[in-house]
């Protein structure tokens, strides 16, 4: 029985999980965006954002900790000198999930997983504003558009009469 066994297993032994998730995480940490399927993005998800909060504190133990789980010490070199400075502020969510569509092969989930901060796309694109499909234009811009048409008429009448 099953009884309160929450986390996904993803159809591995738990020796297997643990070190797909190590790398997985590994490589997200690297290379700050990786293309996986759904139900690993979710589970890596549920991996690495303890990990990234662990690294807001700079000590030994915190160091320790996240070695335990990376056994990669340029990763965790990373995660402690250029991510943490950038979620510091952060009170979570350090990481986005993009789905893509299915798989060709097996028509499985694939997805992407992001470092938030660190996606300059989403950063720099600015927020528009929400416009509804019943609105109407407002008495204010209806004037101003009717005397913007009456400005621009009258210097199409004046231009023809000049030359």
């Amino acid at each position: 029985m099953r009884h309160n066994k929450k986390f996904n297993h993803l159809s591995r032994t738990a020796s297997h999980r643990h070190a797909m998730l190590a790398n997985m995480a590994i490589s997200l940490i690297m290379h700050k965006r990786i293309t996986t399927t759904l139900a690993k993005a979710k589970a890596l998800k549920k991996y690495v954002e303890p990990l990234i909060t662990r690294s807001k504190t700079d000590t030994t133990t915190s160091r320790r900790v996240v070695f335990r789980y990376l056994q990669n010490k340029y990763a965790v070199t990373e995660l402690f000198k250029e991510i943490s400075v950038k979620v510091a502020d952060r009170p979570g969510g350090y990481t986005r999930i993009i789905k893509l569509g299915s798989r060709p092969g097996d028509g499985a989930d694939m997805c992407f997983i992001e470092l938030v901060d660190f996606d300059e796309n989403m950063a720099k694109t600015p927020k528009t504003a929400k416009k509804t499909r019943r609105s109407r234009r407002s008495k204010a811009e209806t004037a101003e558009a009717t005397t913007e048409a009456a400005a621009t008429e009258a210097t199409v009448e004046e231009a023809p009469k000049a030359e």
